[in-house]
């Protein structure tokens, strides 16, 4: 199942998804693991919502 990253909707504290990091961005390598909080306000973010990780990392959410 593939979840739309870009809706804020889909996305909520413990959720397993894949991120990409900011320094990766040009590469597009995803990071995976489990949300914690929800850094973007806005319902829809097109480069996908914004999310910090249980691990305290910060990336945007990837969607296949």
């Amino acid at each position: 199942m593939t979840i739309d990253g870009r809706h804020r909707k889909n996305i909520y504290p413990g959720l397993e998804v894949e991120i990409v990091l900011k320094k990766d961005q040009r590469t597009g390598k995803t990071t995976s693991g489990i949300v914690k909080d929800l850094l973007t306000n806005s319902q829809f973010h097109p480069h996908g919502i914004k999310v910090r990780l249980e691990d305290g990392q910060v990336g945007r959410v990837h969607t296949k």
